[in-house]
């Protein structure tokens, strides 16, 4: 016989572990399904945009991730063939909105920081080195079967959400397509150290090529020298085993031989990249969130923005569904709100930026795409409509709809 919960969440990376803790901050009985044995910290993504910020500070979790963290304002787009340099920041947005600035930390630690904050209620269990391996559901909920050391155990929940990644088994199992298309090319994130106090490098640099392109992050500042995440491009049919042995000549084209030489290399990912979405966000008593129901390439770190919008979104609704009992349907107005917001604007933004960056050899169209950045650099009233962009990502309440 199974046994049963309100809620039970599929995936402890950030989306799924934000969305048990606002549930679990309502008083709603979550269990939290994770095949690894404990939390991952491959590199991934740093940068957290001002118009998340908000949510943070909702869940309690705003001041002890600035407190791992960093603030910064400042972007910088180089050019490598002109050498040309953009700088603007998000100081036009100061007096309009709270948080005037991105925070920076590794995926990993804002991970551990709501886990810290989830451990601490008494209704919620996560259950570490469990694989969920099939779902059924009827009309009052879903049937989970789960795999561990242990053996084969089963849960029933009135609701699931799927927040397992971008290879979903959630969403494999309600049979949910994945429409859209894989990048031909490997991204690479390497987090590295090297010394970084020479003028022209803000903390969130493009570096603008059509073969030496890379976007530069700082992470951190421990050490003597900063924590940096070095993401670039290459072609997949090299052998992604010997991707150490390739950065080196990649440094050294963007920061010249005398700091390639001074780089230590911490930690290293190669992937491959998408722009896709699932088919519906919605199927039945099962729900997406995060990767699992988009999947977008890294450049403007708009990934992590939409997963961390779809779990302000869920903690809402599915919130309002299971403590005061509002009608469902609302959870049909959460699919399609974040499925739109990824499809239309999400992921058309985030491949605009890769074409930006890494395809840059039309030296016509790039100058022109560049002009946008240049006059944000000048127009303090622009900047701030264009950086405006990331909070149209969020959806309004679907409450009051």
């Amino acid at each position: 016989m199974s046994e049963e919960q309100q809620v039970v969440v599929v995936g402890a990376g950030p989306t799924g572990l934000l969305t048990a803790l606002g549930l679990a901050q309502q008083g709603i009985e979550v269990t939290v399904v994770e095949r690894a044995p404990g939390l991952q910290d491959a590199p991934r993504a740093i940068v957290y945009h001002w118009s998340t910020l908000d949510g943070l500070e909702r869940l309690g979790l705003f001041e002890a991730a600035r407190a791992a963290g960093f603030l910064k304002q400042d972007y910088a787009y180089r050019v490598r063939k002109t050498g040309e340099i953009i700088e603007y920041g998000l100081q036009p947005l100061a007096g309009r909105v709270k948080h005037p600035y991105n925070l920076h930390l590794g995926q990993g630690a804002l991970a551990r920081i709501i886990l810290d904050e989830v451990e601490t209620f008494a209704n919620v269990r996560i259950l570490w080195g469990h694989e969920l391996v099939g779902i059924s559901q009827d009309e009052s909920g879903a049937d989970l079967r789960l795999s561990s050391d242990a053996g084969e155990t089963s849960l029933r929940a009135a609701w699931v959400v799927g927040a397992d990644g971008a290879r979903s088994t959630v969403r494999g199992a309600v049979e949910l397509g994945f429409d859209g298309m894989t990048w031909p090319e490997r991204f690479v994130a390497a987090n590295i150290r090297f010394p970084d106090d020479r003028e022209g490098w803000a903390q969130s640099t493009f570096y603008v090529d059509d073969e030496y392109s890379a976007i530069v992050v700082k992470i951190d500042e421990s050490g003597e020298h900063g924590l940096w995440r070095y993401t670039y491009m290459e072609d997949a049919a090299l052998p992604a085993e010997t991707v150490t042995e390739r950065l080196p000549g990649f440094l050294a084209k963007v920061f010249g031989e005398d700091i390639a030489d001074k780089v230590e290399l911490d930690a290293i990912s190669p992937y491959r990249m998408h722009q896709r979405s699932a088919s519906e966000y919605r199927a039945g008593r099962v729900l997406l969130a995060g990767d699992a129901a988009h999947a977008t390439n890294p450049c403007g770190g708009l990934g992590l923005t939409m997963g961390l919008f779809d779990a302000y979104a869920l903690i809402e609704t599915l919130g309002a569904v299971v403590v005061q009992g509002v009608d469902d349907t609302v959870l049909t107005s959460y699919a399609d709100a974040r499925r739109t917001a990824f499809v239309d604007k999400a992921s058309p933004r985030a491949a605009a930026n890769k074409r930006l960056i890494f395809h840059s050899g039309d030296p016509a169209k790039l100058d022109q795409d560049l002009e946008v950045f240049r006059r944000m650099a000048r127009e303090p009233e622009l900047a701030a409509d264009a950086l405006y962009f990331t909070k149209t990502l969020e959806s309004p309440s679907l409450l009051a709809r």
